[in-house]
């Protein structure tokens, strides 16, 4: 019996998880589960998966920070990597198109773009790759902002700037709650779309 390639999803939607391995039920996988990002770095040091299925917006660990780390280890980035989210502008902003490692599906998606997703990353996965690079706009951007702050920053008490930090920690974290929530509507918005489309029909 050929031994199945194991397949591991890390997203904290069950019902996402529940959905690419019905995707790949006839297929030779077995699909391993991780509803955040510290249990999907457990998954990839303990079960060595042959690809990842990788949700951008994470809680624990975020997807981005599993990125990395994927990235910055030297048997791990040879892995096939296909990164998931609702919107693409949220991976954009931190990794540079074009994605010449890995590959990216846009939610929701269907049986058909997952298989080719995952077609093309296990062919991108082939290529040499070099160390984890600069990829991220976002850090060299928030470096330059940060220097630029520099002078003005100078003469405040150390009091003020850990204030400062704290605020910018607490906005950033409802930035990616509220595009959370924003990725969590879109599916529900088509669904009803669907339903509503149906009615219309049975009404005629």
């Amino acid at each position: 019996m050929a031994q199945k390639h194991k397949i591991l999803v890390i997203d904290d939607s069950r019902v996402i998880r529940m959905r690419v391995r019905d995707m790949l039920r006839e297929g030779n996988f077995e699909v391993l589960e991780a509803k955040d990002g510290e249990e999907g770095l457990k998954f990839i040091r303990q079960e060595r998966p042959n690809l990842i299925v990788l949700d951008f917006l994470l809680p624990k660990v975020s997807g981005w920070d599993v990125f990395q780390n994927i990235r910055g280890h030297a048997q791990w980035r040879k892995i096939p990597l296909v990164l998931m989210s609702g919107r693409k502008e949220e991976v954009t902003e931190k990794i540079l198109e074009p994605f010449e490692f890995w590959e990216f599906i846009e939610k929701p998606f269907e049986q058909k773009q997952l298989i080719s997703a995952i077609k093309s990353a296990m062919k991108k996965a082939t290529k040499v790759q070099p160390p984890l690079e600069q990829e991220a706009s976002a850090p060299a951007a928030t470096t330059a902002l940060s220097e630029a702050a520099a002078p003005a920053t100078a003469g405040a008490g150390s009091a003020e700037i850990e204030q400062l930090k704290q605020q910018m920690a607490k906005m950033q974290a409802e930035i990616q709650a509220l595009k959370k929530q924003v990725a969590q509507i879109e599916p529900l918005k088509q669904q009803l779309v669907k339903i509503f489309n149906f009615v219309k029909q049975k009404v005629k």
